[in-house]
C-alpha cells in the first residue's frame, strides 16, 4: 500500500506549490510522475515549472517533448502509467489513483478555495482508507506546511 499525502491548498495553486514539492523530490534522488486533467493542463504545468524561480533547475517532459526514460520528472494527462520508472506520483485536478498503481509516494493536491475539490478530496480519503493505504493530511499555511492529520 502506499503512502499518501493530501496537500490542501489554502495560499498558492498547484502550479506555484509544485515546484518545490518536485524540487524535494528530486533532492531525495526520486522520480515524479505529474498526473493532471489531460494534456492541455500538461501543457500549462510544464510552461509553469520551466518558469518557476524555485528550484531553479526542474528537469521535466511531457508527451510533446518526448523521451520519458530521461526525465525525473514526467507530466501526464489522465491515468497514464509511469514511463520514466517514477516512484513519486503528483495527482491534481482531482485525477485518482489508476488500478495497479505501485507508486512509494502519492502526494494529492487540492484547491482549498473549492468547496467541489474540498469535497472530492474528502471522497478520495474515505476511498483510499478503505483500501488500506497509510494517510496523511497537509495543510498550507502562510510558512509551509503543517502536518493536520493522519489515518
Amino acid at each position: 500500500m502506499a503512502e499518501i499525502g493530501f496537500y490542501h491548498l489554502t495560499r498558492s495553486t498547484a502550479e506555484q506549490a509544485l515546484p518545490r514539492l518536485l524540487g524535494r523530490t528530486l533532492e531525495l534522488h526520486k522520480r515524479a510522475l505529474v498526473r493532471c486533467a489531460d494534456e492541455a493542463r500538461a501543457a500549462v504545468l510544464d510552461e509553469a515549472l520551466w518558469k518557476a524561480p524555485e528550484p531553479v533547475w526542474l528537469p521535466h517532459g511531457t508527451a510533446k517533448l518526448g523521451y520519458a526514460e530521461m526525465q525525473p520528472v514526467w507530466i501526464a494527462g489522465g491515468t497514464d502509467p509511469a514511463p520514466n520508472d517514477a516512484s513519486f506520483l503528483f495527482l491534481l485536478d482531482g485525477v485518482e489513483l489508476a488500478p495497479g498503481d505501485t507508486f512509494e509516494r502519492v502526494f494529492d493536491l487540492f484547491d482549498g478555495a473549492a468547496e467541489a475539490a474540498v469535497a472530492a478530496a474528502r471522497g478520495r480519503w474515505t476511498r483510499m482508507k478503505a483500501a488500506g493505504h497509510s494517510l496523511t493530511y497537509w495543510r498550507q499555511e502562510a510558512q509551509g506546511w503543517q502536518k493536520a492529520g493522519s489515518a
